[in-house]
């Protein structure tokens, strides 16, 4: 069983939105524990399954954090599923794709712009 910290990140996790994404420092803010964006990693990494959707989760440069093998194409892939891209030097655009609960009405539009 998940420490109580621990839990906490993923319940934060569960309320992200598909085509959203937040920080680990968000996460950690989030739940209470502010300064532990390191430990939601930790808590990320633990995980068994996909019941948390923790590819929704990447730094605060707007990007998927290295951890090698397939596991960051495997994130890019599914975010860029559901409809977050990309720029050319692999970031998301915080600003349009970061989820923020407090303001957040989880009607995000996804397509691309048209310009």
């Amino acid at each position: 069983m998940a420490s109580a910290e621990y839990e906490a990140y993923y319940r934060i996790v569960r309320r992200v939105p598909p085509g959203r994404v937040v920080t680990y420092g968000d996460v950690a803010a989030y739940a209470g524990w502010r300064g532990r964006a390191r430990r939601v990693g930790y808590a990320l990494h633990a995980l068994g399954d996909d019941a948390v959707p923790w590819w929704r989760v990447i730094n605060a440069r707007g990007e998927i954090s290295a951890r090698g093998g397939r596991a960051d194409a495997r994130q890019r892939a599914l975010l860029e599923g559901e409809g977050v891209r990309f720029d050319a030097g692999g970031r998301v655009d915080l600003a349009r794709y970061r989820y923020r609960p407090e303001t957040d009405d989880d009607s995000h539009d996804n397509e691309e712009d048209s310009a």
